[in-house]
């Protein structure tokens, strides 16, 4: 039976997204975390909050959402404000809009432009209330204006019958620059736009396939940037109920790319919707309820997205991540492509180093990072793991050098017996990873670490010592039968007596090994064969005598993504 997780208790900072949307090279990667889920405070998470309607102006100072037959209201729905002096402080008591713009009709799912002139809105049905008086059918767009901030919203429009059908229109969502407005209709997604602010509205296009499908398809929400787009579907392969996803592309010229579900740590068996984000793309809000369906109680919930900053992952973002960027400078490389919102723009430029100058060293607390073990303890059986609850347990007799590893204390093994294992931290087949970890010593055929009954993931070269993977990719049978592949070695000896950072990247299609921060060794696969198995640090998969590590392993890390290493110098002792 799975087991369902209250949202409000939801820990969502292990969740990454490293979207290669349509697996097309013109689609650029991003990778970018989401923080915990919080419900946002009772001032506005009152009783009768509209599941579907929750936007902030671009300074972020003030919100808009919606309530249903709030006490003092107009009629069905009604448009409130909330505002705060700055970011971060806590919302203030919500406001009615007031006529002109709500009256006894459903006036809901507002969204407001970047310079809050504008205030598109839509009436979105009976619910025991009229439409508004000069519509087109079954739920119109409307806007309304004023000539600066300060003065009050103006009459309210219809958007006429270019926008509006008999059917129901809704969900408008306006672009940052005000030239193109996305809404639903029918289930589907659709755009209309204009060449300047006070032309009016073209034609409405459907956005097409991707993102929409035969399904469900509702209340979109546009990027700054007009590259990303967020959306709730019902279709198949979800989560249960209504879930939220997005989609991509490189710039607003191009084709959507395939939409991708933004996961369980979001998305529940009930109905998650409405999602909105922030101008600057570093927070999401949507609307999630208690029960399947339309019913139950819902809430507005909000969540941080955060790029990740630390591309080497050594746990600090320093001159190194600087280095990277610039090694990558006007290259269409996702890793680097962190500005100017989490999301990147297509190219490693002055935007990039920007986003990374606000984190510079800073000890990064990577939710990618899925497993680490410092080795710096003294003494005992248990080998710590700061990243989750993976402990690992020490078997044999080694040593603990407090203060004799590259990265403080380390572990020295004795080649007979030692090592450490843990639960099962990941299955290579099921996405990209890393794993780096330092060492000293060892011997041809000695390995490093190893998943249990399944794959040596890196190990010292039979031969003649060199770093080597045997992770590969599995056979297949049948017509167009393939073997596995070979295991990937490099030609650089790891086994020399000095310390040595060593790795491995799989990012769903390169392995790459890495010694010291410099690749040594690449190829390409088609997948990664499977296996769930625990690990073993300094030992073969089957603990076979001759794997037993010799020397001193420390800090060993694994990463739910791949990372990109890059060397300034290699530290050796």
């Amino acid at each position: 039976m799975k087991k369902t997780i209250p949202l409000d208790s939801r820990k969502a900072g292990a969740l990454v997204l490293v979207l290669t949307l349509g697996l097309a090279a013109e689609v650029a990667n991003a990778d970018f975390t989401f923080g915990d889920v919080e419900s946002l405070p009772e001032l506005i998470n009152t009783p009768g909050i509209s599941p579907g309607d929750f936007t902030m102006t671009a300074d972020g100072l003030e919100a808009y959402f919606v309530y249903i037959s709030r006490p003092g209201g107009y009629g069905g729905e009604d448009i409130y404000v909330s505002s705060r002096e700055m970011k971060g402080d806590p919302w203030g008591e919500p406001v009615n809009l007031g006529p002109p713009v709500n009256t006894s009709a459903c006036d809901g799912t507002p969204s407001i432009s970047a310079d809050e002139l504008e205030l598109y809105f839509a009436d979105v049905g009976p619910s025991g209330s009229p439409y508004r008086p000069g519509g087109h059918g079954g739920g119109d767009i409307w806007v309304a204006k004023r000539r600066s901030k300060d003065e009050n919203w103006g009459n309210p429009v219809n958007l006429g019958p270019t926008i509006n059908s008999s059917s129901m229109e809704t969900y408008p969502s306006i672009s940052t620059d005000g030239l193109s407005l996305y809404f639903s209709s029918s289930g589907d997604i659709f755009v209309t736009t204009r060449a300047r602010k006070d032309d009016d509205w073209g034609t409405p296009v459907n956005v097409g396939v991707p993102p929409n499908t035969s399904s469900w398809e509702g209340f979109p929400n546009i990027s700054a940037d007009g590259r990303v787009l967020f959306f709730y579907s019902d279709r198949p392969g979800g989560y249960g109920g209504m879930d939220i996803y997005m989609a991509m592309r490189p710039t607003v010229s191009n084709a959507w790319g395939p939409a991708v579900n933004l996961g369980p740590m979001i998305n529940t068996p009930y109905y998650d919707i409405s999602p909105s984000l922030s101008v600057d793309g570093c927070t999401l809000h949507f609307a999630h309820n208690d029960t399947t369906g339309w019913g139950g109680t819902f809430k507005i919930y909000r969540m941080t997205i955060s790029p990740v900053v630390d591309f080497n992952g050594d746990g600090i973002v320093d001159s190194t991540d600087m280095c990277i960027i610039v090694d990558h400078w006007g290259e269409d490389y996702s890793s680097c492509d962190i500005g100017p919102t989490p999301f990147g723009d297509g190219i490693v430029d002055v935007q990039d180093l920007i986003v990374l100058s606000e984190h510079l060293f800073e000890n990064v607390d990577d939710p990618t990072l899925v497993a680490h073990w410092a080795l710096d303890e003294t003494e005992g059986n248990t080998a710590q793991d700061s990243a989750n609850a993976n402990d690992g347990f020490v078997h044999g007799e080694p040593t603990w050098h407090a203060d004799g590893g590259q990265v403080a204390g380390a572990l020295e093994l004795d080649g007979i017996d030692d090592y450490i294992s843990s639960n099962s931290i990941l299955n290579p087949a099921d996405g990209a990873f890393s794993v780096f970890a330092w060492i000293r010593g060892g011997a041809p055929g000695q390995v490093i670490l190893s998943q249990e009954s399944g794959t040596n993931w890196l190990m010292a070269d039979l031969l003649d010592g060199t770093l080597r993977t045997d992770l590969k990719n599995p056979a297949t049978t049948g017509r167009g039968t393939t073997p596995p592949g070979p295991p990937l070695i490099s030609p650089t000896v790891i086994t020399n007596g000095n310390w040595h950072r060593v790795g491995f990247t799989w990012d769903g299609a390169n392995k790459i090994l890495y010694v010291d921060d410099v690749e040594v060794a690449h190829d390409t696969q088609t997948g990664l064969k499977g296996w769930d198995g625990g690990l073993y640090i300094g030992a073969g998969k089957n603990l076979e005598p001759d794997t037993f590590w010799f020397g001193m392993i420390d800090d060993i890390r694994i990463y739910s993504r791949a990372v990109s290493p890059y060397q300034i110098a290699v530290l050796t002792q």
